[in-house]
């Protein structure tokens, strides 16, 4: 018989950022427990959840668990009996630890001979016990990112609990978590249904849950809030701001969605619009409205929880709120601007940006020095404005206004800039510094922020390894990963070819005239961390892992010119019937030079075979064109030139013998060719990644 569960964990408000992700581990952690414990489900299972409760349905769930067929191996069949075929205190033992009669042992063949073993077979128990004695453990496991204790309560979780519902197939599945027995009983809305609801199962609850005004699928009730705040919009002639992400957090934030459209003096709309809109909507929750002509109007929605009974009061309290955050802004805007931009930087002197790297100040003064060096290299004749932007870039941090808005870094400082009449190209340099935001977030335009991003960030990058902030695990609280992944874009980006070795070598040098590090030591690491942080970038890229190695393994400097050889290399690896064969023979090279690491240089005037004339006259020919093609970034006419050296390369290994044992100055010549081979072939991959 298939069941019906309905498990509802009734708690104080839950965190809007925590309750997606807090589902999605409370659902994988039942499907588990279920899937262990041998507990079928033909129906699936669902999670659903408001800021007060955290719903999990499942459909198609057995009743009892699967029976259990144990074969267990007992001791050897002569030791088991004597040799009269009687048993002995072995099969005796054995027989009692297992339960079952002596005579019923029977023996099996296995490859050390015959053994005593006992079939036993161990019936499911009622998935209700399961259920019973499993989901308080499951409950205190959920990862949430921070949990609570209360009162004398040790039970940890993300809110006080205070009730369960827990219905299987009807009936109360009966335990006690955190001082709370479950029970059939819910609650609804808290204002607009506070009364207890008495539940007999699924349907049951969903019509209960509609009529005391909670919407627990959290899409239905984002689909809600886009709706009521667009009719609240409308009433003013506006439009909301397109914030998929704010709907999402609202609509965390709520179990019955309602909307008022606010406004407020329009006086503060002589703000830069990315101070109201920000005040707004991260402070408030509030969505900005924009008349049709996309510019911003002196209104704002507000989702509310409840349907007010008043909505003209409810109004004026948002606009209140609202008016003493933008009267702030208005202040923060009026002081920051009595202290020039650049005036600030001095100010940076007593910011600690880390304790064994030293103040905002010091980095500035670093990052400053690389971009005028990456400058010199890819933007020659905007020198003057990457070094203005690099001195201006961080001094907005210690206005008022980021600090009352630290997601408006950058954008503030842009902001000054051009009420300070610095060219467009300067202010659009200080905010796209930043850029990109996120991972796959939009790249910076200008050259200029480009130019600056990437000496920050490379900054940044060397100064937490020379100190021993490596990224561990999932941590990383400097975000390097991402700033290497940054790097990294826009660079592909901005189409420049630098050199990743250089620009790493310049941000150590400058580094080391501060902090005492091992020079060596962390420019390897850095180099491998950035690589391996492309390498995830192109397997997300949908990208073979082995194709991605063959690459960067041979060489990873310029990342320019990297793609353009995978996507060669992947080219030529599907339509070239040479591909294999090129792969084997390299690995043959590799193996021979796996245990030499001396140089060598041949000398043709030592060959003894023809074989070795041969193959180095075939290398001799087409040497000097394969470079030209990699120079060209002609990667696939470069692998279909070295493809034909495989049959010289094949008929040296046959016609000689490498490691010449009886003559070192033989065999150190024919390493020496094969090293010219090796190193041809590593201009365009490391062939010895592929599986074939």
């Amino acid at each position: 018989m298939a069941n019906e569960l309905l498990l509802e964990i009734g708690t104080e408000e839950i965190p809007a950022g925590y309750l997606a992700e807090g589902l999605a581990q409370w659902r994988r952690l039942v499907e588990d427990c279920l899937s262990e414990n041998r507990v079928e489900i033909t129906g699936g299972v669902e999670t659903f959840g408001t800021p007060r409760r955290l719903v999990l349905i499942g459909k198609g769930i057995s009743e009892r668990q699967t029976d259990l067929v144990k074969e267990i191996t007992g001791p050897p069949r002569s030791v088991a009996y004597d040799g009269e075929g009687r048993p002995t205190k072995a099969a005796v033992g054995f027989a009692q630890k297992q339960g079952v009669p002596v005579e019923t042992l029977q023996c099996i063949e296995t490859e050390k001979g015959e053994y005593l073993y006992v079939k036993r077979e161990i019936p499911g128990r009622p998935t209700a016990e399961i259920l019973a004695e499993s989901l308080p453990v499951l409950m205190a496991e959920i990862p949430w990112p921070k949990s609570m204790r209360w009162g004398a309560v040790g039970f940890p979780f993300v809110r006080p609990i205070h009730w369960v519902v827990c219905l299987l197939n009807a009936k109360v599945v009966p335990f006690e978590v955190a001082g709370v027995k479950s029970g059939d009983t819910t609650r609804g809305h808290r204002f607009m249904s506070p009364e207890p609801i008495q539940i007999s199962g699924i349907q049951d609850y969903l019509k209960n849950m509609e009529r005391a005004f909670v919407v627990i699928d959290l899409k239905e009730r984002e689909r809600i809030v886009q709706e009521v705040v667009q009719r609240a919009a409308e009433k003013v002639g506006g439009r909301p701001a397109d914030d998929p992400e704010l709907v999402g957090i609202v609509a965390n934030l709520v179990e019955y969605p309602s909307a008022v459209c606010g406004s407020f003096d329009r006086s503060f709309l002589d703000i830069p619009d990315v101070v109201p809109i920000t005040a707004m909507r991260e402070h408030q929750k509030y969505f900005a409205v924009y008349d049709p002509g996309g510019r911003l109007m002196p209104n704002f929605v507000a989702v509310n929880n409840t349907v007010a009974r008043d909505q003209a009061a409810v109004q004026r309290g948002h606009e209140r709120v609202l008016r003493a955050r933008l009267s702030d802004a208005a202040f923060f805007l009026k002081e920051d601007r009595k202290t020039p931009l650049l005036n600030r930087l001095e100010g940076l002197r007593q910011v600690v940006y880390q304790a064994d790297l030293g103040t905002s100040y010091a980095k500035v003064q670093r990052f400053t020095r690389l971009a005028g060096h990456i400058a010199g290299m890819v933007l020659p004749s905007e020198a003057e404005n990457v070094n203005l932007v690099a001195r201006l870039c961080k001094c907005d941090l210690i206005t008022q206004m980021v600090g009352e808005f630290p997601s408006l870094q950058g954008v503030m400082g842009k902001e000054y800039a051009q009420l300070e009449g610095y060219s467009d190209a300067v202010s659009t340099g200080i905010y796209e510094h930043y850029l990109p935001l996120r991972a796959g977030g939009a790249l910076p335009t200008s050259g200029i922020g480009a130019v600056v991003g990437i000496a920050d960030r490379m900054d940044t990058i060397a100064g937490c390894f020379a100190v021993g902030l490596e990224p561990s695990g999932s941590a990383d609280p400097f975000a390097l990963r991402r700033h290497a992944l940054a790097i990294i874009r826009i660079i592909e980006g901005m189409g420049w070819d630098l050199s990743l070795k250089e620009l790493t070598e310049e941000a150590l040098s400058l580094l080391i005239e501060e902090v005492q590090f091992d020079k060596a030591q962390v420019f390897s690491k850095v180099v491998a961390f950035v690589r391996e942080r492309y390498k995830q970038l192109m397997l997300g890229a949908d990208y073979a892992s082995d194709l991605v190695d063959a690459v960067i393994s041979a060489d990873f400097d310029h990342i320019q010119r990297l793609r353009p050889r995978i996507d060669q290399l992947k080219t030529f690896a599907a339509e070239s019937e040479e591909f294999s064969q090129l792969c084997l023979t390299f690995k043959r090279v590799s193996n021979i030079l796996k245990k030499e690491e001396r140089p060598f240089q041949p000398d043709p005037t030592l060959f003894r075979e023809a074989c070795e004339t041969a193959l180095w006259e075939a290398f001799q020919s087409l040497k000097d064109e394969v470079y030209r093609f990699v120079e060209q970034e002609a990667y696939l006419d470069a692998l279909s030139l070295v493809a034909t050296i495989r049959k010289p390369v094949d008929d040296f290994f046959d016609g000689v013998e490498v490691l010449a044992r009886d003559d070192q100055t033989l065999r150190e010549n024919r390493v020496g060719l094969l090293q010219q081979i090796a190193g041809l072939m590593l201009l365009l991959a490391d062939f010895s990644k592929f599986s074939i």
